[in-house]
């Protein structure tokens, strides 16, 4: 028998070796990943020791998320502040609402209405001294009347983390700077209609959508930025799956990307200052914004407006086709339960180490959210053959 070829072997050799350091490596990405995994999920899980004393402030509490939002942390022991968009909506938040809540009209599209909102928020979480007085004009009630100052053990522990004090010497003239802070902001105030195929729409329907959507989130955080950085508080921005997947035409969608880009630059320019951003993006709900008499008759405005050249292109036919696949998709994908996004938004409030990006909802993590990592073309493919075609169409 002849002996085999000394190459042979050493490839053979070779081979093996490489095929042990591939399994080597391999076993130890798995452990890896196994113990990120652990760590993650117990990380993930560690929640803040007290609620009290921590004040957030939540738009849009009329109805949807931001109403149940704010009787489900009220019921924790949260001090919150609703801002309603009607008289009516407050009224009944505050009847189903312990006294520690309270309300406030707010116009999140109106730049005095928030300024109104931010000196009342102000006025809220400064509530902590006697007869009315704030924490700062308590101190210096007391130094005026050259009375003694409360020793530091007997003030709250959430206060005196989320405070800043200031002893100077000698001790007889020691002065007192305690800026009380807003821990939470959930921009969660938004409108959808109209929203409909991209042709049928004006600038200012784009306008009227993005007023409130993007500009009003945008122009909320900025001005309740100081005193969220003072209490090393947590912002946390509604916005949805359709930030990540435009799937139809309108300003909705749009608006709910900028959200997205918005947040990300705030939590990356807020990291040194302790004050953490977070993501809500929710899938299909039925919530005010999902109501199918009101995107029907807004489509149904969009529809009468637009030119007889226009509607020609489509046939008579695209709408009430238009109407019946959205009245199917609706009904099947939009979730009654308004409690797997305001889990999220407690998880956000909640945990030690909230997250940068919640997914709530199955739809969002089990149709929407893969589909934004699928080829473009797929996704066009897909809405394409699922939505009526237009009459006169050319492919």
């Amino acid at each position: 028998m002849k002996a085999s070829h000394p190459s042979v072997l050493g490839q053979s050799s070779l081979f093996l070796q490489a095929s042990r350091d591939n399994s080597t490596m391999w076993c130890y990405v798995l452990l890896i990943s196994v113990l990120w995994t652990v760590v993650w999920f117990f990380r993930d899980r560690q929640m803040l020791s007290t609620f009290k004393d921590k004040y957030v402030f939540i738009t849009g509490c009329d109805t949807g998320f931001g109403n149940m939002l704010a009787k489900r942390l009220d019921k924790k022991g949260f001090q919150v502040l609703a801002g309603c968009l009607t008289q009516k909506g407050a009224d009944n938040l505050q009847r189903s609402s312990s006294p520690n809540l309270r309300t406030i009209l707010l116009d999140v599209t109106n730049s005095e209405s928030i300024r109104k909102a931010v000196e009342w928020v102000k006025g809220e979480v400064g509530e902590k001294g006697e007869q009315g007085l704030g924490w700062g004009e308590r101190a210096m009630h007391l130094l005026a009347s050259q009375q003694t100052l409360p020793p530091r053990k007997e003030w709250s522990k959430v206060w005196a983390e989320e405070s800043k004090v200031i002893y100077p010497s000698p001790p007889h003239q020691q002065s007192i700077c305690i800026l009380p802070g807003l821990f939470g902001l959930v921009n969660n105030a938004g409108v959808a209609n109209p929203i409909g195929p991209t042709e049928w729409m004006s600038v200012e329907d784009y306008r009227k959508v993005m007023a409130v959507n993007t500009f009003g989130v945008i122009e909320v955080s900025l001005a309740f930025l100081p005193l969220l950085k003072r209490a090393r508080g947590r912002v946390v921005n509604t916005s949805s799956v359709l930030g990540r997947l435009s799937a139809n035409g309108g300003g909705y969608c749009i608006s709910k990307y900028t959200v997205e880009a918005f947040s990300d630059s705030l939590r990356r320019d807020m990291y040194h200052f302790g004050v953490k951003v977070s993501i809500v993006e929710p899938g299909f709900f039925k919530t005010a914004v999902t109501n199918l008499e009101s995107i029907e008759t807004s489509l149904r405005q969009l529809w009468d407006r637009m030119s007889p050249e226009t509607r020609q292109s489509y046939g008579e036919d695209f709408f009430p086709n238009y109407l019946k696949v959205q009245k199917f998709i609706m009904n099947i994908i939009c979730d009654p339960d308004l409690s797997k996004v305001t889990n999220c938004m407690e998880h956000a409030l909640q945990a030690k180490h909230p997250r940068s990006r919640y997914s709530a909802g199955w739809d969002a993590k089990f149709i929407w959210l893969p589909a934004t990592y699928l080829p473009a073309f797929m996704v066009d493919i897909v809405l394409a053959t699922v939505l009526p075609k237009p009459a006169h169409r050319v492919r």
